[in-house]
């Protein structure tokens, strides 16, 4: 038992992880997240500017584009994925109550999937020009 030390498994010292059992995979997550969301924010508020005041098949036009697609997907993609691990530490952090805290960490899951589905459906509808 090494001296009393530590009553870890060699595994448990060597796999790092903590009492909340995830390490500091969420912290990497959210972080890496939003350096993708940099330059994708950036694109996408510059795809809007550009295009304040067009009509729909403009916007449709430079949406036909392979590349331009590609990258409002993921920048989608990127921040409503970063939105969701802010919101899920928050929950982690200050809702109490197991019951609760289990009910807000799935909304927060469901509002994430149902607001990634729409955005994907709306960019992939005017991407293809239907």
């Amino acid at each position: 038992m090494n001296n009393g030390s530590s009553m870890k498994t060699p595994l448990k010292q060597v796999t790092g992880l903590g009492s909340a059992h995830s390490g500091t995979a969420h912290f990497w997550q959210q972080r890496l997240t939003a350096l993708f969301n940099l330059p994708l924010v950036v694109f996408m508020i510059g795809f809007i500017i550009s295009h304040l005041g067009s009509s729909r098949a403009e916007v449709q036009a430079s949406l036909h584009h392979p590349v331009v697609a590609v990258l409002m997907g993921l920048g989608l993609l990127s921040v409503i994925w970063h939105m969701k691990l802010g919101l899920q530490m928050v929950i982690e952090d200050y809702v109490h109550g197991p019951v609760t805290k289990i009910a807000a960490l799935l909304l927060n899951l469901v509002y994430a999937a149902l607001l990634a589905g729409l955005a994907l459906y709306a960019l992939l509808k005017m991407s293809f020009g239907v």
